[in-house]
């Protein structure tokens, strides 16, 4: 009986054992482990296709993440008698991968790096926090808040390049921190902001700017606020905005203390830059102002933007000013309608009118000089440029753009001294605009462009 008694016991104890290590054995298994180590929380998500965006989302919504990508393959061919040969050509004008991500609801980062004809340049780097009064703090390395042409996105823009003015002033993406607000009618954006690390060559004067002379890498002020008086519609809007920005040189240039503005002239394939004021030395802060106004009604819009930029100079020598603008016009033809993001104050994806897609009508006019006004010195060139475009909307992910353009740049267009600009009394091409002797309004380069862009967006 005792023997029997012990028998029990003893099962009892190896089944009580054996239980605890299943049920160790299953909590065991829920467990997951970081590559350091350290046990992570675990959150089950849903994967879906989003306008041919692939989203992976947890089921309450607290953390989402997703890939943005997009390839633009861009062609142009040229036309008419400029006086320096331009080769037809393509490039891989975009190549670009991203990785967003938003967690625990408020937080938002994102890393966007660009590889297009096999040159790596790094992008948005940054994170954001979110408040619940439309509040937003940013830090890394992301788009100065100036010009709504800048800030949108290449992939929403209605023509293949931005206009000369917004492309040699508007300040594009610098380390830096700051406060986006948006309140129903009104957004406003500031912040600070400090070197540019997207190219390798411009971190490597900046580091050697450093170490051989140890100067400050150059600070800027950037704001820009925008009234939108019908933000409650989604069918038709009125964009009314100002920017402004004091900048001291950066040492990203080759130069300290200098700044430098150069356009190529609506195109990437035409590597010439035929207005370019060179390296302007003995700089003390620069300052620019932005004026803007938009407006759209279902299908049709109208966008422009007016710059000016000032250079103070050190030493008594002459404040620099330039200044120019773009007004465009665009019409979706089948019934499709342009959309508003308030929050950014700017256009973004369009509604497409058929299942088919629809099809964009644009024109814009442009004007950049760098000739300085008053008592101003310098003379990088002037130059207008008249655009037609016909954009094609497949689908959410597809577009097709094709661009004619005709440029006219003035005598002083001459690239840094590099071009020819006109013919001289013994009819021989010159780059010097003093020796030029066509009329007012003859020399320059001149010519017309074809380009087009497949785009795809994933």
């Amino acid at each position: 009986m005792k023997r029997s008694f012990f028998m029990l016991q003893v099962l009892l104890i190896l089944f009580l054992i054996h239980s605890g290590l299943q049920a160790q054995n299953q909590a065991t298994d829920s467990i997951r482990f970081n590559q350091y180590g350290v046990p992570v929380n675990r959150n089950p998500l849903i994967a879906e296709e989003r306008n041919g965006i692939l989203v992976l989302e947890s089921a309450s919504a607290d953390y989402r993440m997703w890939f943005d990508i997009r390839v633009q393959v861009d062609g142009a061919m040229f036309f008419g008698k400029p006086l320096n040969p331009i080769g037809n050509g393509t490039s891989i004008r975009r190549a670009r991968f991203a990785a967003k991500t938003e967690f625990s609801r408020h937080w938002y980062a994102e890393i966007d790096l660009d590889f297009s004809n096999s040159e790596l340049e790094l992008k948005d780097a940054y994170l954001q926090y979110t408040f619940e009064n439309g509040l937003e703090l940013r830090a890394g390395n992301f788009k100065e808040g100036f010009s709504m042409e800048s800030t949108t996105t290449s992939r929403y823009l209605t023509f293949m390049e931005r206009p000369m003015v917004i492309s040699s002033f508007a300040p594009s993406r610098h380390i830096g921190l700051s406060a986006n607000y948006w309140h129903k009618w009104l957004v406003g954006i500031g912040g600070i902001h400090f070197q540019s690390i997207g190219d390798v060559e411009e971190r490597m004067f900046s580091e050697d700017n450093n170490k051989d002379l140890g100067i400050d890498e150059g600070v800027s002020l950037t704001g820009r606020l925008v009234a939108i008086p019908l933000y409650k519609s989604s069918t038709q809007g009125v964009h009314f905005g100002i920017a402004a920005s004091r900048r001291t040189p950066k040492t990203d240039a080759e130069i300290p203390e200098t700044i430098r503005y150069s356009t190529r002239s609506l195109t990437s394939i035409n590597r010439k830059k035929y207005l370019d004021t060179d390296n302007i030395g003995q700089v003390d802060y620069s300052t620019l102002t932005g004026f803007e106004l938009a407006a759209y009604h279902k299908n049709l819009r109208f966008q422009g933007e007016y710059v000016i930029s000032k250079v103070h100079r050190k030493n008594n020598l002459p404040t620099e000013e330039f200044d120019g603008f773009y007004a465009m016009t665009s019409w979706l033809i089948f019934g499709g309608g342009y959309r508003y993001n308030n929050w950014d104050a700017e256009f973004t994806q369009v509604r497409r009118g058929k299942k088919w897609g629809d099809v964009e009508l644009a024109f814009r006019y442009d004007y950049l000089s760098l000739n300085s006004k008053g008592e101003g010195t310098i003379r990088g060139g002037a130059g207008e440029g008249y655009t037609a475009g016909l954009n094609f909307y497949a689908n959410n992910n597809v577009k097709i753009m094709l661009n004619y353009a005709w440029l006219n740049h003035d005598r002083y267009a001459n690239g840094k001294g590099k071009l020819f600009v006109g013919t001289d009394k013994d009819g021989k091409p010159v780059k010097d605009p003093k020796l030029v002797t066509e009329a007012s309004g003859k020399a320059g380069n001149d010519f017309h462009m074809i380009s087009f862009r497949l785009e795809v967006d994933f």
